[in-house]
């Protein structure tokens, strides 16, 4: 399919379903999904990181102890999650594989990652009553919760769990079962940002400090690496396949002049280059802050020659 057609018909996707051939008549407000199951949480958290902000700010001073970028960076993510869940871009991603994959690359490499830069735990624990918060920091730390949590966090788990989303929700059967039924199609949902914001968190705030945070960096890196390999691997078996992988998701492909097959296939190539793209340019970033971080004797040692 050549290129500029591709782009077309993305573009004409974006634009709204109800710009599509034969889609004219429908409702436009029956397109905004507001599910209490996925949107409760998104408001508690957005809730929650404001009254934290709030208060931090209030006690320490504007920029303090979460600063503004981070506060920036909070919102910006926490809009595109919440669009990605109510637009209609959620509502045709039930419909068409392009739409499905263009919402779930908004919740895992954009969203995830802005409200993974922002730290939400310390705002969080702010907005909840002075003479509670001594208590759940220290339940925090009880071992039932600690130790799990220091195994989930660990770089190879995050990333493992982050793949292991990835590749599980897009076997033909899993993905078939989340169409056909309510609940399973929200924990679609939740675990592929919820894996994605456990991913980003630990390689953006993962423990260390001094020269632990170099090697932090260079794990960020490695795990980067192999998640660009693994997706890219299943964006390209999406994109070169010549059979569906499932049926049901392309009803309707005939409305943006595509088969089904082809639907499957841009939503591959959407998983191939663009989220390839975003997760190297991730790595970069984490190998210039690696770079960076180097101590000038060691700049000098290591380009010393001889």
């Amino acid at each position: 399919m050549p290129a500029m057609r591709l782009l077309g018909l993305l573009l004409g996707l974006l634009a709204g379903p109800a710009m599509a051939h034969g889609l004219s008549e429908v409702d436009p407000g029956s397109l905004w999904s507001f599910d209490p199951w996925l949107l409760s949480p998104l408001y508690i958290v957005g809730i929650g990181f404001y009254m934290g902000t709030q208060r931090l700010w209030h006690h320490a001073g504007g920029g303090r102890g979460v600063s503004f970028a981070q506060v920036a960076a909070f919102w910006t993510g926490w809009l595109v999650v919440a669009l990605a869940l109510t637009s209609p871009l959620h509502w045709l991603g039930e419909r068409l594989f392009t739409a499905h994959m263009i919402e779930h690359e908004l919740l895992m490499v954009v969203g995830a990652p802005l409200m993974a830069f922002a730290r939400i735990n310390g705002p969080m624990m702010w907005s909840l009553p002075a003479a509670l918060r001594p208590a759940i920091g220290r339940a925090l730390n009880w071992p039932i919760l600690a130790r799990p949590w220091a195994l989930i966090s660990h770089p190879v788990s995050a990333t493992a769990l982050h793949g292991l989303a990835l590749w599980a929700w897009h076997a033909p059967p899993l993905y078939a079962l989340a169409l056909q039924n309510t609940g399973v199609h929200r924990f679609q949902h939740i675990s592929f940002f919820a894996t994605a914001l456990l991913f980003w968190w630990v390689l953006l705030h993962g423990r260390g400090s001094g020269r632990s945070v170099r090697l932090r960096d260079g794990i960020a890196i490695v795990c980067l690496f192999i998640t660009v390999l693994h997706s890219g691997v299943l964006g390209a078996l999406l994109t070169l396949s010549t059979r569906l992988w499932i049926p049901a998701q392309g009803v309707f492909a005939a409305e943006f002049g595509l088969t089904p097959l082809e639907d499957q296939q841009l939503a591959g190539m959407l998983m191939w280059v663009p989220m390839g793209i975003l997760y190297t340019g991730a790595a970069l970033f984490f190998a210039h802050r690696w770079l960076t971080s180097m101590d000038p004797h060691s700049r000098l040692s290591s380009v010393r020659p001889g």
